[in-house]
């Protein structure tokens, strides 16, 4: 087997081009270091006027969020975007799944801006078009796919969403999973569900009373995604092995040791957490759930939340009253989404407001008209809100 050596970049410095997108942007970007970035992208934002939008996700820097017309969570962003038509720009400050979903949701004449194109997300590049494909495949060969309805987190590339809108399936939010699971079994036996199994298996043994033998992982890395047929057929719940980099860092021993040393703390957490954390926390819930209950918890109370650290900072700064903490003994911030930084989004505001469109994001019309019907179906679910 040939090997190839690969470049060793000092932290910091230098770029792998052909490695790397979005690592270099036509033009100039402002050094870091630029004493006048806030002036710079106040007088673009001021230039564009009502052109333009700027969607800034809770896990954002505080550098970014101060210039987002509206912060909130992916799919909340997303609506937000496609409730404004005079827009012509909607600059998304968050990760390109965020940015395709906005795409979907608005008009033709609108364009969609990522500020550095390598803002993805690790837990939607854990599901790729083709594994998913050799995946349902694999279930068509088992003779079991007439009875699985595949469901995708929405947390999830554009074309997955389309294989969910042409397989009968519908994508869901973390607030609304148990919803679009039921919905799912009304429809057949099975779930295929994607990318994330955490949120997937604590949806279905604590929400719907599954049992944890109900659930399979589907390693799309292995040969036939390591199960047997035995076990697809006898799965109720067949999880996609993906997880988010930050939500899975979070542990159990962290949440005793917090027990242990600040009495009467509460641990609040995303669903998007191990089985095991989720199962020794006081409450669990989406991010706006957890922005919700920090809200509303009385002065005096102490918080451990496993959400991303930018996000937990923030919360920890509105409220001193309260004694929050991260629930990791290590910084954790989401490295995809903080790339997103000032000098990216002054570039983006600046070109832009000299009629030079960058790093649009531009779904394809099949993919889009599959991928919004899968989201309209999760739109028609009932009596549930539709946050992540």
């Amino acid at each position: 087997m040939t090997t190839v050596d690969l470049p060793l970049l000092p932290l910091g410095r230098g770029v792998d081009l052909g490695s790397e997108r979005g690592v270099e942007c036509p033009g100039d970007l402002p050094s870091p270091s630029d004493p006048d970035l806030v002036a710079r992208a106040v007088a673009a934002k001021e230039a564009l006027g009502s052109r333009v939008f700027v969607l800034g996700h809770h896990y954002q820097r505080d550098e970014v969020i101060q210039f987002a017309d509206v912060t909130g969570d992916s799919f909340k962003l997303a609506r937000e975007a496609a409730a404004r038509p005079e827009a012509e720009f909607i600059v998304f400050c968050g990760v390109h799944f965020m940015a395709e979903s906005a795409d979907i949701l608005t008009s033709p004449d609108q364009k969609v801006i990522l500020p550095d194109l390598a803002a993805g997300c690790s837990m939607a590049d854990m599901a790729r078009l083709t594994q998913v494909e050799d995946a349902w495949a694999a279930l068509v060969e088992a003779g079991i796919a007439d009875e699985v309805v595949p469901v995708t987190y929405m947390n999830s590339s554009a074309d997955i969403k389309a294989f969910c809108g042409r397989n009968g399936g519908a994508v869901c939010t973390s607030s609304n999973a148990e919803t679009a699971l039921e919905w799912a079994f009304e429809q057949g036996s099975k779930v295929l569900f994607f990318p994330d199994q955490h949120l997937g298996r604590n949806t279905a043994v604590l929400k719907m009373g599954m049992s944890l033998d109900d659930c399979v992982v589907w390693d799309p890395h292995r040969p036939h995604g390591g199960l047997t047929v035995e076990q697809l057929r006898d799965a109720r719940m067949i999880l996609w092995k993906g997880h988010c980099s930050v939500h899975g860092r979070f542990s159990p021993d962290t949440v005793d040791d917090l027990r242990a040393t600040i009495p009467g703390i509460q641990i609040l957490v995303h669903p998007e957490c191990t089985h095991e954390v989720v199962l020794k926390a006081d409450l669990v819930g989406s991010t706006e759930f957890i922005i919700n209950t920090i809200e509303a918890a009385a002065p005096g109370t102490a918080w451990a939340v496993g959400t991303e650290l930018n996000l937990v900072k923030r919360l920890a700064a509105a409220h001193p009253d309260k004694r929050i903490v991260f629930l990791d003994k290590t910084v954790c911030y989401c490295s995809t989404m903080n790339r997103i930084d000032l000098p990216h989004l002054v570039w983006a505001l600046e070109s832009l407001a000299n009629d030079t469109v960058v790093n649009q994001i531009e779904v394809d019309p099949e993919t889009e008209r599959w991928a919004k019907v899968a989201l309209d179906r999760m739109l028609a679910l009932p009596g549930k809100t539709h946050k992540d």
